[in-house]
């Protein structure tokens, strides 16, 4: 199909946008995008970048994948929306799927628009089981924009809006590069962290204790994965007060990061209370999960949980979620993830070697996030830095986008669609190499060619 917009006025547009649309915390891209297939979106232009955000960490399996234009077009032309009482093939097939990939203990499902969305009816959701009010959330989490999840999250936006929903606490967010919970030999201390955060909730609580809401990534944070173990010892803590432990999986889930969720990555065995999902299930489209146990499921239909909206289990969408999950499993591209994102991270991890302005590299499978400072030694955040080298990289034809918040520190959040291929995957990183070569300041370890002593470059992994 031709780009719809192939002949568009560019500079009208931008008039156009900056008399008529509302900001909303982030600054506009400076190129309007009239075009988006497989990894790359196009401007006005006719610039090509490569999409290494996946748009907003959504298009799981690449911008306009035939497959998925097909259901979009079935659906719109013969089953789309309907009374929100009603259900509908591609919603039962949804469920039935997905409740088929996930553990035993994950066994009902409905499904909503925005993953702030599923959050609100999961926290809703836990507050109804246990009776109890309070919610616990990771100190640089992001959850969604409605009362009960801007409430328990903390990477910003709390600030000018008045009180938010009583009864929110908040635990160190675990961050292996900053923490200054350190074992004797400089290590990470993450269950000392932990423990010590419990024991200061507990002194706050008014023993109202519902639930703890996390991410397996922190992706807003800056990509931080939790440590190994640390999900379950969130579970001891959980279950010793009493709480449900939910887990937030809008951009992890579905082979994100090497795993079809992100929470078995331990391979421990330890499963949620309510697994909430979005962004990966759409691919793009406003589709999110809720996810829970029979038990959870009984009372809440025995009792008379609601949690009722307009676009409730709707058919459209919903049959774009089931195609996603039908073309994951078919083309075992959870393990493409896997694979794709070791090479990913040994590359990244060279560039580190190759520059002293990454002070850190991290995640998994095709999940990174590389982070900017001035300095390795003090760990100073190099925003003004990240900047210049991000510009480069969208001048050089990769988007790339950089947190600039307070809890993201400067980071480069990396998440290509995972239809991505091998090919395409080293386009980008011989663009990043090159846009770290090209920008001053990034304190480059090599004379000409030639690494540095202390900066030897790993060996590659045979895969």
């Amino acid at each position: 199909m031709a780009d719809l917009y192939i002949n568009v006025d560019e500079a009208k547009l931008k008039d156009d946008a900056s008399s008529s649309l509302l900001h909303y915390g982030s600054a506009f891209y400076s190129d309007i995008i009239t075009h988006a297939k497989g990894i790359y979106i196009y401007t006005t232009s006719g610039r090509r970048l490569l999409d290494w955000t996946s748009g907003q960490m959504s298009c799981l399996i690449g911008h306009g994948n035939p497959e998925i234009v097909d259901v979009i077009t079935k659906h719109a032309a013969s089953l789309d929306h309907l009374f929100s009482g009603m259900i509908s093939p591609p919603v039962i097939s949804l469920a039935k799927r997905l409740t088929g990939l996930t553990p035993p203990g994950l066994d009902k499902a409905f499904f909503l628009s925005t993953g702030g969305e599923s959050n609100e009816a999961a926290i809703r959701l836990a507050k109804f089981y246990t009776g109890k009010y309070e919610i616990v959330g990771l100190s640089a989490s992001w959850h969604g924009m409605g009362g009960g999840a801007v409430a328990c999250q903390y990477h910003s936006g709390r600030s000018g809006y008045g009180p938010v929903i009583p009864g929110n606490y908040t635990l160190a967010a675990p961050n292996a590069y900053r923490s200054i919970f350190r074992h004797p030999d400089g290590t990470y201390d993450w269950r000392s962290e932990l423990d010590y955060g419990f024991s200061l909730i507990d002194r706050q609580s008014t023993g109202s204790l519902a639930a703890v809401i996390v991410e397996p990534i922190l992706s807003s944070a800056g990509m931080h994965p939790l440590p190994s173990g640390y999900l379950k010892a969130l579970k001891s803590h959980c279950e010793n007060r009493g709480m449900l432990l939910v887990i937030d999986e809008a951009q992890t889930a579905i082979g994100r990061a090497g795993d079809m969720f992100a929470f078995q990555y331990d391979g421990d065995g330890v499963v949620p209370d309510i697994l909430t999902l979005s962004k990966t299930l759409g691919n793009g489209l406003p589709l999110s999960a809720v996810v829970t146990s029979d038990k959870i499921a009984t009372f809440a239909k025995e009792n008379g949980y609601t949690f009722y909206t307009t676009h409730i289990n709707d058919p459209l969408p919903a049959a774009v979620g089931d195609k996603v999950l039908e073309i994951v499993v078919r083309d075992k591209l959870v393990e493409r993830s896997r694979f794709l994102g070791t090479i990913l991270h040994e590359e990244l991890r060279r560039l580190q070697c190759r520059y002293g302005c990454i002070g850190d590299v991290r995640g998994r499978g095709l999940m990174a996030g590389v982070e900017i400072v001035k300095d390795p030694e003090t760990k100073e955040p190099g925003m003004e830095l990240g900047d210049r080298i991000g510009r480069k990289l969208g001048d050089l034809g990769l988007w790339a986008q950089l947190g600039t918040m307070q809890s993201f520190a400067g980071v480069f959040r990396i998440a290509p669609p995972i239809t991505i291929s091998e090919e395409e995957l080293r386009e980008g990183l011989i663009i990043m190499e090159e846009a770290f070569a090209s920008t001053e300041g990034t304190l480059p370890r090599y004379a000409g060619r030639e690494l540095t002593a202390n900066a030897e470059r790993p060996v590659r992994a045979k895969l």
